[in-house]
């Protein structure tokens, strides 16, 4: 029972990191440029552990068809779910700026709920490496809890600003994210107490698949957001964010 808590633990911290840039977003006009910077670290921090981590660690398991059944596995069921979200209005849940930002209900009815689903499809499987972690190596990955703490503030940031440029209020900012929040505790939850108890080959094809969902969601809504407000250091500020997550892993 105790380990069980402490996967949920580890999952809530990761997930109120999302509180933590939503409050600085929806509370501080933050410059657009500001934003692409940090949503840049964050994509280098999760691909570097996706790399170095996820994927990595799913190849000892169970070596490379099992990883390459679940990274596609996982890329493909992200896609297909985030290509239902978006056309209900939840395309540019990450975005803050005026170009490209995300429609208020009155735009698009539905899109409030959506965003939300949104929300929850970009966090699960984070968290759910955590709890998977704890249970087959006994001890929680500081790396992967770190660099998904690290990319959900910019995520939570980027999208909370977003979201008060739209018209949606405190209420429903705050209770989103933490609404997330209380999800990745769980999932973490999940992902301790069922797949870790599962077989090597199982629980390798479920962190590739965590991992394909992670790329692809950096791809498609990370990735995008910080180019919005492109500028000559974009490129070199990724690098950043994925060599201290790298040296993270090393330490």
């Amino acid at each position: 029972m105790g380990e069980v808590l402490e996967a949920g633990g580890w999952g809530l911290l990761a997930g109120s990191a999302l509180l933590v840039g939503a409050v600085l977003g929806y509370a501080a006009p933050i410059p657009h440029r500001v934003t692409a910077s940090v949503m840049a670290f964050g994509a280098g921090v999760l691909l570097s552990a996706v790399s170095f981590e996820l994927v990595a660690e799913a190849y000892e398991r169970a070596g490379m068809l099992p990883v390459a059944v679940g990274t596609v596995g996982g890329a493909t069921a992200y896609t297909a779910g985030n290509v239902v979200l978006a056309r209900r209005g939840a395309r540019h849940r990450k975005r803050s700026g005026h170009v490209r930002g995300q429609p208020s209900e009155a735009q698009q009815a539905g899109s409030g709920l959506a965003l939300a689903l949104g929300a929850l499809l970009d966090g699960v499987p984070e968290s759910a490496v955590i709890g998977v972690g704890l249970a087959q190596g006994g001890a929680v990955s500081t790396v992967t809890v770190a660099a998904v703490f690290i990319s959900n503030v910019p995520e939570g940031l980027s999208s909370s600003a977003g979201m008060r440029r739209a018209g949606r209020g405190k209420g429903h900012v705050f209770g989103l994210w933490g609404s997330i929040a209380a999800a990745s505790t769980l999932s973490a939850v999940f992902g301790y107490a069922v797949v870790g108890g599962l077989s090597a080959t199982v629980v390798a094809v479920v962190t590739a698949v965590a991992a394909g969902a992670v790329l692809a969601m950096v791809a498609d809504t990370m990735i995008p957001e910080a180019f919005e407000e492109a500028h000559l250091a974009i490129g070199l500020i990724l690098v950043a964010g994925f060599l201290v997550s790298f040296a993270l892993s090393r330490m």
